[in-house]
């Protein structure tokens, strides 16, 4: 394929391990100018993003949502593992918080793939995340919200790990009847 944008999309994975490797100033800033050209409805751009590289903060949030997660029978199997932590041990992750707008988790969601995908296009691996939420309803909610600079009204919304990939992934199978066409 010779269209550099499908061949992004077709490429990307969602990655569970990373190399220690930092992101770099430069990176960092191309993959947020393109989150911040993300589309919203109305352009309200209903979001905040904060980006940590800040392995203690993480691992904060992290216990934050195990301690939250380990109360629920719902809870992802995942945490039944020791090593496991929600972030796969990125070395950056986006928390993207938005207002109650009626469109704000779908412009997150939008923001989010677009944050993938501009780590994708620089030779980056990514996971899209929905665990880090628990950290958020537990008692260190507004204690993280703080030092998150979540903007007053903001929520937890979604999150993305970005870094150095350290695992190969093959494409996910597409499943039939997903399509129709009028």
């Amino acid at each position: 394929m010779k269209n550099e944008v499908l061949n992004t999309i077709s490429k990307r994975r969602s990655h569970r391990k990373y190399k220690k490797t930092k992101l770099n100033e430069e990176q960092l800033q191309l993959i947020m100018n393109a989150a911040m050209e993300s589309p919203s409805a109305l352009n309200r751009q209903p979001w905040h993003f904060s980006v940590v590289q800040n392995e203690e903060l993480l691992d904060r949030v992290h216990n934050a949502a195990k301690k939250v997660a380990l109360t629920k029978e719902d809870r992802s199997p995942r945490y039944n593992d020791d090593n496991f932590q929600i972030f796969y041990y990125a070395p950056a992750v986006i928390f993207i918080s938005t207002d109650d707008s009626r469109y704000a988790e779908i412009d997150a969601g939008i923001a989010a793939q677009t944050i993938a995908l501009a780590a994708e296009s620089l030779g980056l691996g990514s996971v899209i995340l929905g665990l880090p939420r628990e950290a958020f309803e537990g008692e260190e909610k507004e204690d993280l919200e703080k030092i998150l600079s979540f903007p007053e009204g903001y929520q937890f919304t979604i999150a993305v790990a970005i870094g150095v990939p350290d695992d190969t992934k093959a494409p996910h199978p597409q499943k039939e009847g997903k399509i129709t066409y009028m």
